[in-house]
């Protein structure tokens, strides 16, 4: 090897070490869960041989990058790049890419190269889809070493990064000095949260209820207050959601007035003297409704998303659906406010977190208030639930 390459090996190496040491710093400073979650080096002989595997050359700082950590476990702790891809270990790597490659196998060439060419590999996935982050190992083509990202309907597109090591810096600095997406942490773990949404001005003015002939969008709400949600409510919310699922009642309606409060005083509807007064005490048949609806109404035609969705979560609330409010209320205040997390655990009581949920869990739950049929059936049906 020449002097100049082993020069620019050792550059290479240089920069994805420093990378990789403030992100380290950063994670088990801020989100140590996260950091524990991340692999130990992989083996110089098996990136060799995943090279030979997939018949690609590794760029350097791929290598350097897996010299130091082979990847992060999957899980809510994991580590995951701002657009939530997940660092994939060797392995993984290898059976992404090949996937990806079996994907575009139906295709013309044309549509090929640009869909997912043989020489791409797959380094970080998004999970929920086959969407994921990429990096040219072809090195006859301009674009070795470059970063894209895979789209399912769109295909590969390259400009993310012009190397792994300058991907990974970025990462670094996005850390240090947030940004949009802004990093946050829960519970020792690192989760990125993009509030995109601003609430514009609003000005309730002294108008009249609507009467009972006027003409607004129905909210579709459950004839019965006490209906029991659905698990699909609470899978979002992870830990939290488990605990929404196992503290006494009480606690949970006191949660759901606590995050009813929150979410009227920041969208400007505490202004609303009914609304605030039937937060205080709830009833199905509420003044509060038809203020809510017309409210609705009026946030919809401006284009306000925000305060037409919290609209309808405090006319959960408002009619005494606590389960409904406390699951619901944190995806509309997510929409902007980042640490939404912290603001419900704390509502909650601050009680310890419970491991994130799985089906097990919910197959096991024992919560009037909580249909888990659906999991409690599919274990029944020949799936046993380990002690």
């Amino acid at each position: 090897m020449s002097v100049a390459l082993t020069t620019l090996g050792d550059m290479t190496t240089h920069l994805v070490d420093a990378a990789w040491d403030r992100i380290d710093r950063w994670l088990l400073t801020h989100a140590p869960r996260t950091f524990a979650a991340l692999a130990p080096p992989a083996r110089e002989e098996d990136i060799r041989a995943a090279e030979r595997e997939l018949g690609v050359d590794f760029p350097p700082d791929l290598c350097a990058s897996l010299l130091r950590h082979d990847g992060t476990r999957p899980g809510p702790e994991a580590l995951r790049f701002d657009d939530d891809d997940r660092l994939l270990g060797l392995r993984e790597i290898v059976e992404a890419t090949e996937m990806m490659r079996s994907f575009a196998q139906g295709l013309d060439a044309d549509d090929e190269d640009g869909y997912w060419s043989h020489g791409y590999v797959k380094f970080g996935a998004y999970e929920v889809t086959s969407d994921g982050v990429a990096i040219d190992c072809d090195p006859r083509r301009d674009t070795y070493g470059t970063i894209g990202r895979f789209f399912d309907e769109i295909g590969t597109t390259f400009g993310k990064a012009d190397s792994l090591s300058a991907y990974l810096t970025r990462l670094a600095d996005r850390l240090e000095i947030p940004g949009h997406p802004i990093p946050v942490t829960f519970a020792g773990r690192l989760i990125w949260e993009d509030p995109s949404q601003r609430l514009p001005e609003w000005e309730p003015t002294d108008t009249p209820l609507p009467g009972p002939d006027a003409e607004l969008p129905s909210f579709d709400l459950p004839e019965d207050p006490s209906e029991r949600l659905k698990v699909g409510f609470l899978d979002g919310l992870e830990e939290l959601g488990a605990l929404v699922a196992t503290l006494p009642p009480e606690r949970i309606a006191e949660a759901a007035r606590a995050q009813a409060r929150r979410l009227a005083d920041e969208t400007g509807l505490a202004a609303y003297a009914e609304i605030t007064e039937a937060l205080d005490t709830p009833s199905p048949d509420s003044p509060a409704i038809p203020r809510l609806r017309a409210v609705r109404a009026s946030a919809e035609s401006r284009g306000d998303h925000v305060r037409a969705k919290a609209a309808l979560e405090l006319a959960h609330a408002v009619r005494g659906s606590v389960y409904r409010a406390v699951a619901e209320i944190p995806t509309t205040r997510a929409m902007y406010a980042p640490l939404w997390r912290d603001d419900l655990h704390a509502d909650l009581g601050s009680p310890p977190l419970p491991p994130d949920p799985d089906d097990t869990f919910w197959a096991r739950l024992r919560n009037p208030a909580i249909d888990a049929d659906a999991y409690a059936d599919w274990f029944t049906e020949g799936h046993c639930i380990q002690d």
